[in-house]
């Protein structure tokens, strides 16, 4: 097992720029599926969740041609569709969350698909209603199938129709956009979804040739085409990334530059770090923190403590609450931080609280963080990194302990964060890789 073993307690400094969106790649990656002319797509990041989608895609008969290390080229006019219903696609498709986005462009172009049971991260329940409901809407037949523990989809002649989300799923959005695209008639999805990855997706789409209204707003609607043709296409940055590196900056106390940062597409991310205390400067499109400076947590007007919750879309990214809570342990003043959607993300506390930190964990879902005001450093320990996120929230926290900590199981973070040992080591970090 790799594990990290970091020296904290060391400021940094420079400028770092974030790499391609992961949740975006995976979704525009499985578009590919879509039609049989070549689709490009740059700004790859290079991380285990993504090179190993490109895998799944392979073993299904596509081609990929690597023009650089984050730039690809990828045709789908091999794939062999029999192959989702082996032994070998299941086991594939379990190690990643971003296989169950395959079912909605190979329904709407093969007519059938296979949803296998969710992969990726243990952070709890994730449910797969909102795709399957918008594919029998569409429809589609179901069958389960309890000996693969999944659902086989057919879909002969896919029409569009109205429907109303029972929740603003990022994925289920993705997944029935991409059925729809090439059924028959218009389709009205109501309570979509409208992350920046969802807003790319669409924007692929329409280069290839679909008709699509609403993009960025909760109401789309969908006019299908006969088919679809290829495109080239550059992913966002990644804006947990970005997320990711301000509160380091904040919590190792260092000042630097995030670089093409593309302001517009990071919503909410940096007024909620501003309620933190975090000085945040824009530079065109570079984002300068000055975590030298002490963070202190804002309250509301009232006097009350600062409640940090997700949201849907422009609401704050669950994927960041992690980074929000750890920074928040040496701000001055306290905070609820309130994890609405996934009721394991908040466990890893405890390794926290080992390292002095003073937190709360009021039920699965919130906690309460008193800060240190840097008055009292985190102490260094060992730790097991649970999930991509969590992962990187302990890697912060171990930046600013004082001593040597060592993180196990670091492949959760590599599934999320290219080269981060390496790209924070050039800021000054003392971050050893053991293997």
């Amino acid at each position: 097992m790799e594990a990290f073993r970091i020296e904290g307690g060391v400021p940094l400094t420079g400028k770092i720029r974030p790499k391609g969106a992961k949740n975006e790649a995976l979704q525009v990656l499985c578009a590919v599926f879509l039609t049989t002319e070549p689709v490009r797509i740059n700004n790859l990041p290079r991380i285990h969740d993504v090179l190993r989608l490109i895998e799944l895609l392979v073993f299904l008969g596509v081609s990929v041609e690597w023009h650089s290390a984050s730039d690809c080229t990828l045709c789908a006019r091999g794939v062999d569709v029999r192959l989702l219903f082996t032994e070998e696609f299941r086991h594939r498709a379990g190690k990643m969350r971003g296989s169950v986005m395959l079912a909605g462009p190979s329904l709407g172009r093969f007519a059938e698909a296979f949803v296998p049971k969710p992969g990726g991260d243990k952070i709890g329940r994730r449910r797969l209603d909102t795709h399957l409901d918008g594919f029998l809407k569409l429809g589609a037949t179901l069958e389960y199938r309890p000996e693969c523990d999944g659902y086989r989809v057919c879909g002969e002649q896919l029409r569009g129709a109205y429907m109303l989300l029972d929740e603003a799923s990022v994925t289920g959005t993705a997944n029935i956009i991409m059925a729809s695209v090439l059924a028959s008639g218009e389709t009205t999805i109501f309570n979509a979804a409208c992350e920046p990855y969802v807003q790319q997706l669409c924007l692929l789409l329409q280069q290839m040739g679909a008709q699509i209204e609403g993009i960025g707003s909760n109401l789309l609607r969908i006019r299908g085409v006969s088919s679809l043709h290829g495109a080239t296409h550059t992913l966002l940055p990644d804006m947990i990334e970005v997320g990711s590196f301000i509160g380091m900056a904040a919590i190792t106390q260092s000042d630097i530059t995030i670089e093409d940062v593309q302001l517009p597409h990071l919503g909410i991310i940096p007024h909620s770090f501003a309620r933190l205390g975090i000085a945040l400067e824009a530079q065109g499109d570079n984002l300068v923190v000055h975590g030298s400076r002490p963070y202190q947590i804002e309250t509301f007007m009232d006097g009350s403590i600062m409640t940090i919750a997700d949201a849907p879309w422009p609401g704050l990214t669950p994927d960041l609450l992690s980074v929000f809570l750890v920074v928040a342990t040496q701000a001055q003043g306290a905070v609820l931080i309130h994890q609405k959607m996934f009721e394991s993300r908040l466990f890893f506390v405890d390794k926290l609280i080992d390292m002095g930190a003073q937190i709360i964990l009021c039920d699965p879902h919130r906690a309460t963080v008193i800060g240190l005001a840097r008055q009292q450093k985190l102490r260094a320990t060992q730790m097991t990194s649970p999930d991509i996120r969590a992962g990187v929230a302990l890697l912060l926290a171990a930046l600013a302990a004082e001593g040597t900590s060592t993180i196990y199981n670091i492949e959760q973070i590599d599934r999320g964060y290219e080269s981060i040992d390496t790209r924070l080591n050039a800021l000054g970090a003392r971050i050893e890789r053991l293997v």
